[in-house]
Parts: C-alpha cells; sequence; structure tokens
C-alpha cells in the first residue's frame, strides 16, 4: 500500500504542476489573442480611413457619368424625334 500511495502524492504534485502550466497557456493565449485583436482593429480601421475616400470619389465619379449619359440619351431621343417626319 505504501507504494501506491508514494504514487498517489507523486500523481498529485504532477497535477499541481500541470495545473499551473495550464492556467500559464490560457493566460498567454488570452494575451495573445487580444493582441491579435487589438492588431486586426487597428490595421481595418486604418485601411477603412485610407479607402474611404477614394471610394467616396469613384462613387461621385460615376454618378457624374451616369448623369452624362442619361443626359445623351436624353439629347439623342430628342434629336431623333425632332428629324422624324409628322404623320
Amino acid at each position: 500500500m505504501t507504494g501506491l500511495e508514494a504514487r498517489i502524492r507523486k500523481l498529485q504534485s504532477q497535477l499541481v504542476t500541470l495545473r499551473a502550466q495550464a492556467a500559464r497557456a490560457r493566460g498567454e493565449a488570452r494575451r495573445r489573442a487580444k493582441r491579435l485583436e487589438r492588431r486586426t482593429r487597428v490595421t481595418v480601421a486604418r485601411a477603412i480611413r485610407t479607402v474611404e475616400p477614394r471610394v467616396r470619389e469613384a462613387v461621385a465619379e460615376a454618378r457624374r457619368i451616369a448623369r452624362g449619359v442619361r443626359a445623351g440619351v436624353r439629347a439623342g431621343t430628342a434629336a431623333y424625334r425632332a428629324g422624324r417626319k409628322k404623320t
């Protein structure tokens, strides 16, 4: 029986060590995850800040082009109707 008790005590001490290592690993993983999330958030915010003005300009240019195309279509339609014979 003393051999079993010695084994149990040894296992218990190993369990204490394993619990400490697991807690340390969880803490490190939590810190790593927080750091990664913060870096990602900063990168996304920076990308949005740099891209947003370009997107706004592209949308404004697309609106100008669309307005010009619509005006051209209206002018072409009016010219076509004006050039036809009236019946």
